[in-house]
């Protein structure tokens, strides 16, 4: 048997790809990748594995969230197709996720681009300010506001009900869509992976280092695999200087209430589905860590990631120097995975971006191919004619 015939061979032999109903379907099922060159790049023996999220349909690790949120109020009969308006606090992700939902499910929902209505609130307002995302839209639009905004986007139609959607700082279904997705996703992989020569692994996930924001993700994983796998893994989480998710509490007060540019880690307050006692260490990141660990993963493995993968690497890096992480970073197939919540498409016109893309010093390769051009194509020689 031939080389290509064995390849068709194994292709064949794995699960072949089915026809999904809608893209409701493709949200999660997201690759465990190896991040091979960045572990050698820092001297890392153990397995560095990144839960490469943006490859869920919708672009992010809040696909997740929505469809369980969206499913579980439509099982609840909290919304009602072609009756129900979807309001929702967010600064992208999760925003796209419901609105992609609500698409598929013909509901009102909430982003531009897919039908929705999208209401700008002041970054700089507190969170429990009537001005903030999260208090503004359900004060303005609740009674007979609601009733009016349908009635205008709905071209008169008639309003029989009026739902609400709990937003998914408080949504119990925010960390269990990650206890029963994410978490038992990583296990899976982890698990089925056999231990080679090659490639050691212990079978386990040993440590999980993931952003927080809701905390949903964090606390989510953080159940699914202690509970039913590992008892023993070190969950590590991610919060950006200026939040204050941190534990002790002494780690945020060097720097608390600075701005920070990452988007969808942090916050000035405790959302309340997140646990914070559930998370066995933290580590604070600043914006330039986590833009330049953004660049090392797209030159390094290839992947567009968004701003809050590379808090999550620099975040693993940082821990996995310390004195908690330097055994397991000196050990051989321990299995530490990384949460990569987003990509890059959302963030394409912003400055930190540009900066990467546009102004960053050219590569070794630049210089190489530069200089080979010259030799193919020389300067042109000037001829002077007689007449």
């Amino acid at each position: 048997m031939s080389h290509l015939e064995h390849a068709f061979v194994l292709l064949a032999q794995n699960e072949m790809p089915r026809i999904l109903d809608n893209a409701l379907d493709a949200v999660g099922h997201t690759p465990l990748i190896r991040l091979d060159k960045i572990a050698r790049l820092n001297g890392l023996k153990c397995n560095l594995l990144g839960k490469v999220e943006y490859m869920s349909v919708g672009g992010s690790v809040k696909d997740r969230i929505a469809k369980a949120m969206v499913e579980a109020a439509e099982r609840e009969g909290k919304l009602i197709p072609g009756k129900s308006v979807v309001i929702e606090p967010t600064s992208g992700n999760t925003g796209i996720g419901l609105a992609m939902a609500c698409a598929i499910k013909e509901k009102e929902a909430a982003l531009r681009a897919l039908g929705a209505e999208v209401v700008r609130t002041p970054t700089e307002a507190a969170w429990d300010s009537p001005e903030s995302h999260i208090g503004r839209i359900p004060i303005q639009l609740s009674g007979s506001l609601v009733a009016e905004f349908l009635h205008d986007r709905r071209s008169r139609s008639k309003i029989a009900t009026r739902n609400t959607l709990r937003h998914h700082i408080g949504s119990i279904n925010n960390p269990l869509a990650h206890e029963y997705t994410t978490g038992p996703e990583i296990i899976e992989a982890v698990v089925s992976t056999p231990s080679t020569p090659a490639r050691l692994s212990s079978g386990k996930v040993d440590v999980i280092v993931a952003g927080a924001g809701t905390g949903g993700t964090v606390t989510g994983i953080s159940r699914a695999i202690k509970r039913t796998h590992n008892k023993d893994c070190v969950i590590v989480g991610i919060d950006p200087h200026g939040s204050i998710l941190a534990l002790p509490d002494e780690l945020n007060k060097d720097k608390e209430g600075a701005p920070y540019v990452v988007e969808g880690i942090g916050y000035d307050f405790i959302p309340d589905v997140l646990s914070r006692d559930e998370v066995d260490s933290w580590i604070k990141t600043s914006d330039e860590e986590a833009f330049a660990a953004v660049q090392v993963i797209m030159r390094e493995e290839g992947l567009l990631v968004g701003g809050s993968s590379g808090s999550a690497l620099s975040g693993a890096l940082h821990w996995l120097r310390s004195d908690a992480g330097r055994k397991v970073a000196d050990t051989e197939g321990l299995n530490v995975v990384v949460l990569l919540p987003d990509g890059i498409r959302n963030y394409m016109s912003k400055s930190w971006f540009l900066k990467i893309a546009l102004q960053s010093e050219p590569s070794p390769l630049a210089g190489m191919i530069a200089r080979a051009l010259k030799e193919i194509d020389p300067p042109p020689v000037a001829i002077q004619a007689s007449l």
